[in-house]
């Protein structure tokens, strides 16, 4: 990799200007990783320099991974994408959609119309939502003494759907249930799947659920966004010991692994002469798996985990196995047919087949979709998309 201070520039500046704490930066084409850049620092106000090898909580940049690792089953045939999963997951064989509380206010619950499916579950049209997004089912937690997502607790998935499974988009604790399903029918737990079928394949040495001690001498803290715009430290890590490992976002892992992932759809499938997933299960996660649904705005119901969240307002999105899919030309970077996904803590990424590149970006603050750090993300792929003009 040369030097290239045209995208080095955003984001130094975007550091010195104190947008975000600091940031790490990769990108890569079809043939290898062409940057790498780590500015600022992993904590304020005055923790370690940030550099390349930085541990970063990716949250839902671990549904992708999860998603993988579901296609590589469905591609041995231990899992189906159209048949109910409650065969895979008794405990989705009956499940209730919420249709409003009543005057006591208790939740006025009716069975789904439909089964879930596996494909369902992976392209966010089953029905579950997150209560960051959606003020109804955060009501309906709080009635029922249900846990956040970040409890890793089983009781936490003890959700109904908002709607019936097929008949919209929404974003939501889906892919926790695909991570049960890959466990079930693996006999293995999430993380000793992922470390056998995709880390060590790919090559992913410091991505996990737990933190090692080495790790966590590496790890960037997180932050939280005043509303007067100011950053300051917040204690954040997720359980430990959890009762179930989170496939919807519970990983941490450091920027050159994940680029090694994305790197994966940008070559078939393949790395260093090993098929981690078959190139027809490369197609199928890059194509549109949601037919006439479009991927919708995320309207915030928790400011302070999340802004209103949506990528190019104005333009249709679709999802797939696996990604939010962009249809349209982006000025100045990704083209349509392009996919992509991001983490809680402003950690974002995105992968252009038909340009053969992909870049990844990770910084650590809440809420989600931080206009600086969004700024900056824009900022970054366009410098990359220069480069390469």
């Amino acid at each position: 990799m040369g030097e290239l201070p045209q995208i080095d520039q955003p984001l130094q500046a975007a550091v010195d200007r104190g947008d975000v704490p600091g940031v790490v930066a990769m990108a890569a084409t079809q043939a290898g990783p062409i940057y790498q850049g780590a500015f600022g620092r992993r904590a304020l106000s005055d923790g370690a320099a940030m550099t390349p090898d930085t541990v970063f909580w990716i949250a839902s940049m671990t549904k992708a991974i999860t998603s993988a690792a579901a296609m590589q089953l469905v591609e041995r045939g231990k899992l189906a994408l159209d048949e109910p999963i409650a065969g895979v997951l008794p405990e989705l064989a009956a499940p209730q959609v919420l249709e409003g509380f009543d005057t006591a206010g208790e939740p006025r619950l009716r069975p789904a119309r439909r089964p879930i499916t596996l494909q369902h579950l992976i392209t966010h049209t089953a029905g579950f939502v997150y209560d960051v997004w959606n003020p109804e089912m955060g009501r309906y937690m709080e009635r029922k003494g249900i846990p956040g997502i970040i409890s890793c607790e089983n009781a936490t998935l003890a959700l109904p759907l908002i709607f019936d499974p097929g008949d919209r988009w929404d974003y939501g604790i889906n892919i926790d249930w695909v991570g049960k399903a890959v466990e079930r029918v693996s006999g293995q737990t999430l993380g000793n799947y992922f470390a056998e079928h995709l880390f060590r394949p790919i090559g992913m040495t410091d991505t996990g659920f737990r933190l090692t001690p080495e790790h966590r001498a590496r790890l960037a803290g997180m932050h939280a966004r005043g509303p007067d715009g100011t950053l300051e430290p917040m204690a954040f890590e997720l359980p430990q010991e959890p009762e179930f490992q989170m496939g919807g976002g519970g990983l941490y892992g450091t920027a050159a692994d994940y680029l090694a992932f994305q790197r994966l759809f940008l070559n078939a499938g393949r790395v260093d002469g090993r098929q981690v997933l078959s190139p027809q299960t490369v197609r199928l996660m890059s194509e549109n798996a949601i037919g006439r649904l479009d991927v919708q705005l995320l309207k915030t119901a928790v400011p302070a985990y999340s802004n209103d969240a949506e990528f190019f307002p104005g333009m249709v999105k679709k999802w797939s196995l696996g990604f939010m899919i962009s249809t349209a030309q982006v000025p100045g970077g990704r083209g349509p047919g392009s996919f992509a996904w991001a983490g809680l803590g402003n950690t974002y990424f995105w992968i252009d087949p038909a340009r053969g590149v992909a870049g990844v970006i990770l910084m650590q603050l809440i809420p989600f979709a931080d206009p600086k750090a969004l700024a900056l993300f824009e900022n970054f792929e366009k410098a990359v998309y220069a480069t390469l003009a």
